[in-house]
């Protein structure tokens, strides 16, 4: 058998595996390599025409020069040409008598800022100077803002107030009542804090029978207004707490922040329990303490708000005992009065009836007597009656020599009819 053999495959790169029994293809020359570039490095960037630097590189230098050069720090100014962009970021200007710069406060970083500063206002800010790439300005990125005095918690206070007050979260007539004696109080407080062991001693001391339900979370610091808010939010869904309270030890205005937070009103405002505040010492006044149905100067004053103590719940009892054995005996005496004034009544009715009865029946018997014969024969008439008892009322009923009674008003006459005159003159 004789057939033609198939070419050899070449090798390398001359190896075509879709080319069947083709014929090899052969490759192209490979191009020479372009020339290297020159380069004049005698020369730094821009120094001339040929190693000019773009804008781009040019505002990104200056960017890393300028937030090299300068740490983060604090400045003082007046707040001039505020505006609170669309997206959530302010834009405004720090001046002085004789310079200003631009400022930004990003949106993220607006939490750590009670209010918005108003123009005029007096502030120092903390922040790193930078250079906005995009339109090559220099500008401070503020992440802190602090008013002169307490200008901007004041403010964020008061912004804060008018929106409950709008909203009637403030009105004396929606604060509910306390239990006079709870069985199950929750304390929504910091676990690691000494007003959970004030709250516990005095609770203890007080009503050694209540039941305490610690809910922990933070009281101060990034957070702190999320985590309340949620411990809110499990003690509404467990639904068995009778007292609700919330708060913290003393610490410095700015650890007792958290509980002016609208959102941390707001849920204590919707909270489904009586809730008790206690933020801080006698002088501090918080939102919360607003909102809440009861405010404690202090977390063991709130524990004696929320508890009874044995004492006061003996005297309770006492005071009970007392009002139920007068209303007992005043009832006694109310139903012993209303017996007599029943049997009064009684009797003048008695004989209201009995006289109204005898004066009919002695009407009835005056008919009767008038209609009676024997009042007839009082008033001088006479019955003569036969024999049998029958009754002689015609004269042709009387016979000669026919015995006869007549019966008068005082008994019965005997009697015989003898002839008249007229009957011997026939």
């Amino acid at each position: 058998m004789s057939g033609r053999r198939a070419p050899r495959r070449a090798r390398g790169s001359e190896l075509d595996l879709f080319a069947g029994d083709a014929e090899p293809q052969r490759l192209a020359p490979p191009r020479p390599p372009p020339p290297p570039e020159v380069v004049d490095t005698s020369a730094y960037p821009g120094e001339t025409a040929q190693s000019a630097v773009t804008v781009s590189t040019l505002t990104e230098t200056a960017r890393e020069v300028v937030e090299g050069a300068f740490i983060p720090l604090w400045v003082r100014g007046e707040v001039t040409d505020f505006k609170a962009h669309r997206n959530g970021h302010w834009y405004f200007a720090l001046r002085d008598r004789r310079a200003q710069i631009r400022c930004v406060v990003w949106s993220r970083d607006r939490r750590g800022i009670p209010a918005p500063p108003d123009d005029g206002m007096q502030v120092a800010a903390f922040g790193r100077l930078t250079v906005y790439p995009t339109r090559g300005e220099m500008q401070f990125a503020i992440t802190r803002l602090e008013a002169e005095g307490d200008g901007l918690r004041r403010k964020a206070l008061e912004i804060t107030r008018a929106r409950l007050e709008k909203d009637g979260l403030l009105a004396p007539e929606r604060k509910r009542r306390l239990p006079r004696f709870p069985r199950v109080i929750a304390v929504i407080t910091s676990p690691d804090g000494a007003a959970l062991h004030d709250i516990v001693a005095v609770a203890r001391r007080r009503s050694a029978n209540v039941r305490i339900v610690v809910v922990p979370a933070k009281v101060q610091g990034d957070g702190a207004p999320q985590e309340l808010c949620r411990a809110i939010a499990r003690v509404n869904r467990w639904g068995r707490a009778d007292v609700v309270i919330i708060g913290r030890g003393g610490g410095a205005r700015e650890d007792l922040w958290a509980f002016n937070d609208e959102r941390v009103a707001r849920a204590v405002a919707a909270c489904t329990a009586p809730t008790i505040s206690a933020v801080g010492h006698e002088i501090d006044i918080s939102i919360c303490d607003l909102v809440a149905d009861h405010r404690a100067p202090t977390p063991s004053a709130a524990a004696e708000t929320a508890t009874a103590a044995r004492d006061d719940l003996r005297r309770e009892l006492r005071k009970v005992s007392m009002r139920i054995g007068g209303a007992a005996r005043a009832l006694m005496r109310t139903r012993a009065d209303d017996l007599r004034h029943s049997a009064r009544d009684l009797t003048s009715t008695s004989v209201d009836q009995i006289s109204r009865r005898r004066g009919a029946l002695q009407e009835v018997a005056g008919r009767l007597h008038a209609l009676s014969p024997v009042a007839t024969l009082a008033r001088g008439y006479a019955v003569a009656r036969d024999a049998d008892g029958g009754t002689l009322s015609e004269r042709a009923s009387f016979r000669d020599g026919m015995p006869f009674d007549l019966i008068v008003r005082d008994g019965v006459v005997p009697a015989r009819v003898r002839p008249s005159s007229e009957d011997d003159g026939k």
